[in-house]
């Protein structure tokens, strides 16, 4: 993990992809994508069965790693609407397993639309649109125009970079920084995909630099051997 200065205050970034929030004692994740495999599976792409499994595993090894009593998902948590029918009894444990062992939130994202009506009674949790907490806005989109501190999904953003001749993608956060009301520091934070079958789009896509305005600037930010390593995408002139 390696420490992250946002909104005022200190965040730590995990290497598998998601933030833990000190002061909350709170795990945050993006865009899980559950049931991916099984979802192109019944649209005869037959691919591995097993991605909500893994899934869970890394959560339950960030949940280890940090100590977090909470944990809050940042939308697009099933990747299509009945996906929480379509959990097999393992995958089905481990989920119970974690939202009874910690306070579950789900933010439900586009993915979410339409979602089970029973799905918080059968995989627990507490299914939410989405949450001021701290000071900080918790919701699925990155809101254009937002100027309080924001922590979203969505975007499934990553940084693409040329390295020897070879293009090196990888998961990334999208930070915006801005001073706030007041000449209090601000910002916005869009995360990685946390899901195993989740793919991405370029950090730099105007759609994300768009989705963070109003911004002073806009950096690319990963942990890399125990540091954070920040990449500039966009600065106001």
């Amino acid at each position: 993990m390696v420490p992250l200065s946002f909104a005022g205050e200190e965040w730590l970034l995990t290497e598998g992809r998601a933030l833990y929030w000190p002061r909350e004692n709170a795990l945050l994740v993006a865009d899980l994508h559950l049931e991916k495999g099984s979802f192109f599976a019944r649209h005869g792409q037959m691919i591995p069965p097993y991605d909500s499994r893994e899934t869970l595993e890394r959560v339950a090894l960030a949940i280890r790693e940090t100590g977090a009593r909470r944990v809050i998902t940042l939308g697009d948590n099933f990747h299509d609407s009945d996906g929480s029918t379509r959990l097999e009894d393992h995958a089905c444990g481990m989920l119970e397993a974690l939202t009874k062992a910690v306070d579950w939130v789900w933010i439900t994202g586009n993915h979410d639309e339409g979602h089970d009506p029973h799905m918080a009674a059968r995989c627990g949790g507490t299914l939410v649109e989405e949450i001021e907490l701290g000071g900080v806005i918790l919701r699925h989109r990155a809101r254009q125009g937002e100027t309080r501190p924001e922590l979203s999904g969505h975007y499934h953003p990553r940084l693409q970079l040329k390295i020897r001749q070879r293009m090196i993608r990888r998961p990334c956060a999208v930070v915006s920084a801005n001073e706030g009301a007041n000449g209090r520091p601000s910002g916005r934070m869009i995360l990685p995909a946390f899901g195993a079958y989740t793919g991405g789009m370029s950090a730099a896509d105007p759609a994300i630099l768009k989705a963070l305005q109003p911004a002073d600037r806009i950096d690319a930010v990963v942990p890399a051997k125990g540091k954070l390593a920040r990449f500039p995408l966009w600065q106001a002139a």
